[in-house]
This record gives C-alpha cells, structure tokens and sequence, in this order.
C-alpha cells in the first residue's frame, strides 16, 4: 500500500516571505472558500509570527482576525496551524510567562489547533513550557528543530533535540528549514532517525526555495518517513518563498507516494484572488527580486521569510550610506553591492555571535548587526559601533545559550561597557506582567475582551496595540500605501496632477488626494539635495523651552519610541539624564535600539510622538541642556 503524504498551505509565511503585510481579514474570509474548495489541504497556516503585528499596523482588531480566517477551515475539518517563537511569543522580544501561558488559551478558543514551538537558539529550557501551555490548552503541540548548516548543527544534534523534545511531551515534530539551506541527504537521515525511535510520531517539514535545494529535500525527507509537507501557490511560491503545491505533487506521485488531488478550477480562483491581493496594495510591499531564487542565499543562511522584508530594509540604509558617500564626493553603492557587502558580513559575524540558527528573532538580530556593521564603516565608523539592547541580551545569555562560543572581540566589548553574561534560565529575565496590563487598560477603560484576548494582545504587542487603539496605525498605513502608490505612478512617468484616489482599509474607504511632485503644480528639480530638506520632526514648532541645551540626533532611520514597553515610564522635559543613559528608542528593521543620551544635564524638550519616523543623523529627537 502506497504511503499518503498530506500538504499544508503556509498561507500566512507565503505573504510574509514575499513581502511585509499579509490580506487584510476581509481579504483572508473571501479567499478561505476556494482553499478549501481546492480539496487537497489537510492543514492550513492562518496565524502567528508577524501575523497579529500586521493586523495592528492596518488598523483591525487581530483577536477579530483570528476568529473570521479560522472559522472555514473548522467547518470543513481542515487543521488550523500557527507558529510561535517560545520564549519570543509572537514578537520579536521575550514575554513573560504568564502571558505566554495566556497566549495558548486564547489562540485555541479562537480556533487555532496546532501550535509549531521554535526556539531561535534551539535552546529546549525556552521550547519546554510552550510544550506544557499548549497541552493545557487542548492544543497540539509541534516543536520545531531550526535547521542551519554550522560544525555545531550535525545530524546527531538535531536527532538528539527531536528525541528530547518527544519525552517532554511534544506530539509532533517539525522539521524548520527556515533558509532552504539544509542539504537533503543530511535531512533524510535527521527524519529517518527520528522515525526509527519515534515512528508514531508525526513529522512536518517545512522549507523555503530561495537557494535551490527544496525539492530535492522534500523527496528525501518523504522517503525517510516525513507526513506532511508544507506548501506555497502562484503567485507566491518559489523564490524567498516556498515550493510550489504542483510541482511537489508532481514529484511524490511519481515517486509512488498517495497524494491528495487538486481542484485545479479552485487552485485558478485562488491564484487570481492572490494577484488582486497584490494589485489592490500588497504588492506595493514585495521586491521584484523576492520573486528570484538566488543560490547565493546558500553561504548567508539568511531565511526566506526575513529576505521578504530585506530589501526594504536595504533601501532605506542604501538612501542613507549613499547621502554620506555623496557628501565625501565618493561614487554610490548600487543595492547589489550593498547586498553582497552584506552577505560577506553576515559570514564574518555569525561564527563570531555564536552560530545562532538564523530564524526569527536572531536572523534578524544578525542580519541588522551585520547590516549596521557595513553602515557605520560605510561612513568611516567601527564595527559594532551599534548593538541593539535585544542584540545584547543574545550575546549575553539572556534569550537562550549559543550553541557556539562568543568571539573574544565581542566578549572584550561587553566587558568595556560593563555588560554581565548570564547563564541561569532565560524566563528568569522577564517576570509575569499581566496584572500590570489588567491595571493599565482599567485606568484607559478598555475591556479585556472576549476571552481576555484584548488583554494578551496589548501585553504581547504594546505599543503596536497602543497605536492601534489611538487610530495612529490606521492613519499611518493609510499615508504610506497612498505614498507608495505616488512614487509608483512616478516611476511610471504619469502626469503631475493631482489625484483623488480611494484605500480600502478594513472594507471602508478613505479618500486620498495624492499629489506629483509638488501639490503647487511645480516639478521638484531632480538635483535638490535631499540633506537640505526638513524632516516631520524638524518641521514641528519648538516648545518655549526647546532653544537651550543642545540636539540630540537619530543615530539611525526609524521609528521614535519614548519606551520599549507601555509599563515603563518616558523621559519628559525637566528630567535630569546621565551621559550614556537610554533616553528614548528607534524602532528599525523590527529591532528597539536605544538611544543614549550624550552628555549629562536636563532635558529641554522631546519634539516626536510614538511612532513618528525618524531620519539618521538629521532628526533632532530632544534637547538637553
């Protein structure tokens, strides 16, 4: 009897590898039917990772999201699946444990089945209570191996962690290929042995296409056992994406496995409502070259799922290096080069952060360090001139143990700035705060929800939640798709008339009049330096006590934060600071650095609000004098 090998629409991880937003939930209910109707799917991806985060950022209620993409699925006896980062729940950042233990009730009685645990450092101290939450909550609880290629990660240390996994109570095993660099005949013998001491056990493997070998992997790991494979469609699969569902039916078919068939009048719908996704405003956010495979990916490991924001990322740092470069009379980095300067960093400093796997939040982490590496000595700086406080604590010990050793220049560095290693339990860093959040929202009159689902969402995505609350998210999203939309029509050479056009958000429109070049009618001349123009911030009017002290400047392009967490208290005009103290944050590439004051004295006047952007080197944050 031929052996069934089930598939999984990774529907969330298809958008978030392709780009930065996932559909919005209208979008997410209309496209369900045809998915199921496609009648060859025994799970689908609806949630977790950046998910919840995007649906802040649009201005929905994710609780409400939730509930509505689950629901079909439910009906039609098709498993719901999400992922989740351990220790990091759904952020990039640890959570307490009593929001991680409150994290799991709420996804299941929103309608989420099975729960994939990963730990970025593979670290099982961060992995085991996520096993004990979900279980609590009458979930399934998958626990991912992150599979990386390094002289730490061999067969045996993988075997060993799937093995170790299963005795503290895991009910299924996923197999995470989160760059695509696993070599297949290495993964055939990681599933093999699992199976050989497990074979009851389920296993997942879940792969990306970027650098090639994600075909061959999904063969081998079915021959050896593996149950279910996760999937992508057209229009985004392949490239930073993920195989697409034909071509691995295809394969496994002639390879004698059972396969389900395909509903290929569903499979047409379903592709045609992902390219009117894009074309409506999420395509606004994918790089052209997200759609490439690129055999390169092979040496930087860097995943699919964080290439999809990638490029953005390099735009914006390549606006900037570029500035410099201008200003030194030196020729401009084209973004290739500026990639390949990345990818050659990104080799220097992973063995020298202690091989973490490169998946969420640490790819990110090493990817943004290698990437503020390039910049700052781009601009005549030191390396690791910057390190993100959440960078430190990986360095440090305090988001798990590197399965690698810490270089000596990093160590010495640490050292210089009086930083502690820490070598106890990860958990211990981050106490319960709950009860903080419950005071909080009673002192703001907001309901702790349904399920106290209001309640996890604001203590898991604070200032997201905040932002959304306030209508700030919406707003914003709204400027920025109609700003997109204006340099997209410029590109185009259209005409320099203003327009009025409609943004569905949420299914209600806003009206937007979008302008190009200058709403006067005039053509902004192509050689205008751009250092000359004034930024949001510089724009806004000076409080009386803003002429003393002196500016402190952005170190870098983002986001203005007065704090990391709703619960800590700002700085604020009259407070006195210490050289070297944080005094407010920029959110960058998903990571809060802290911005450190320059000198002692009193602080004069904070110019932004949360979330105002910011620009390196030019927005003048606060005064202290």
């Amino acid at each position: 009897m031929k052996r069934e090998v089930k598939f999984c629409l990774v529907f969330r991880d298809m958008w978030q590898s392709a780009g930065k937003y996932v559909p919005r939930v209208d979008q997410l209910v209309q496209v369900a039917p045809a998915i199921i109707e496609m009648g060859c799917f025994a799970r689908v991806e609806t949630n977790g990772g950046g998910f919840e985060q995007v649906n802040l950022l649009f201005g929905e209620n994710p609780n409400n999201a939730v509930r509505a993409w689950t629901r079909p699925f439910h009906a039609a006896g098709i498993q719901t699946q999400m992922l989740d980062r351990a220790l990091n729940g759904l952020r990039m950042s640890p959570v307490p444990a009593d929001v991680r233990r409150l994290f799991y009730r709420v996804k299941k009685v929103q309608g989420t089945d099975i729960t994939r645990t990963f730990c970025g450092l593979n670290d099982l101290r961060n992995i085991k209570p996520s096993i004990r939450y979900a279980k609590e909550a009458g979930m399934i609880s998958q626990c991912a191996l992150s599979i990386t290629c390094s002289p730490v990660h061999t067969v045996e240390y993988y075997t060993n962690m799937a093995i170790e996994l299963i005795r503290e109570g895991a009910d299924e095993i996923c197999i995470k290929d989160m760059a695509g660099i696993g070599r297949p005949y290495s993964l055939g013998r990681i599933v093999a042995n699992i199976k050989k001491a497990h074979p009851d056990i389920p296993i997942q493997y879940h792969s990306h296409a970027g650098p090639g070998f994600s075909v061959a992997s999904i063969l081998e790991v079915c021959k050896a056992g593996c149950d279910y494979i996760d999937v992508g469609m057209e229009p985004l699969s392949w490239g930073t994406g993920h195989a697409d569902l034909l071509t691995v039916q295809a394969m496994l078919k002639d390879a004698g496995f059972k396969t389900p068939e395909i509903n290929m009048d569903a499979y047409m719908r379903v592709r045609t409502l992902i390219q009117e996704f894009m074309d409506d405003f999420l395509g606004l956010y994918i790089s052209p070259k997200n759609r490439l495979m690129n055999s390169l990916l092979i040496a930087p490991g860097l995943p699919g799922g964080m290439m999809g924001s990638l490029m953005a990322d390099l735009e914006t740092n390549l606006e900037s290096i570029n500035k410099s470069r201008r200003k030194k009379g030196e020729k401009d980095l084209s973004q290739d080069e500026l990639l390949i300067k990345l990818f050659d960093e990104v080799a220097y400093v992973w063995p020298r952060a202690g091989y973490p796997p490169l998946v969420t939040p640490f790819s990110q982490y090493v990817k943004n360090l290698s990437l503020m590496n390039v910049t700052q000595m781009l601009k005549g700086k030191e390396r690791w001139s910057i390190i993100a406080d959440d960078i430190w604590d990986m360095l440090l010990g305090k988001a798990g143990r590197l399965p690698g050793a810490l270089a000596p220049e990093l160590i010495e560095k640490a050292k210089d700035e009086g930083r502690e290693f820490f070598e106890g339990n990860p958990q211990d860093n981050y106490p319960d705060a709950l009860d903080k959040y419950r005071a909080l929202m009673r002192e703001k009159h907001w309901d702790t929800g349904q399920d106290d689902e209001e309640l996890f969402e604001y203590a898991m995505h604070p200032a997201q939640y905040e932002a959304y609350r306030s209508g700030k998210a919406k707003a914003d999203f709204v400027a920025d798709v109609a700003k997109r939309i204006e340099e997209k029509n410029a590109a185009n050479n259209l005409p320099e008339k203003p327009q009025t056009l409609s943004v569905n958000v949420n299914g209600q429109y806003y009206k937007v009049t979008v302008s190009f070049g200058d709403p006067s009618g005039n053509t902004v001349p192509p050689q205008e330096d751009d250092s000359k123009k004034a930024t949001v911030a510089e724009k806004t009017p000076e409080p009386v006590a803003a002429g003393d002290g002196e500016p402190l400047l952005s170190p870098l392009e983002g986001k203005f934060f007065p704090v990391k967490n709703a619960s800590d208290t700002p700085v604020k005009v009259g407070d006195t600071v210490k050289k070297g103290q944080t005094v407010c944050f920029v959110e960058a590439m998903k990571v809060y650095n802290a911005v450190a004051a320059e000198k002692d004295g009193t602080v004069t006047a904070v110019f932004l609000k949360p979330g105002d952007p910011v620009e390196e080197d030019k927005t003048v944050l606060m005064m202290i004098k």
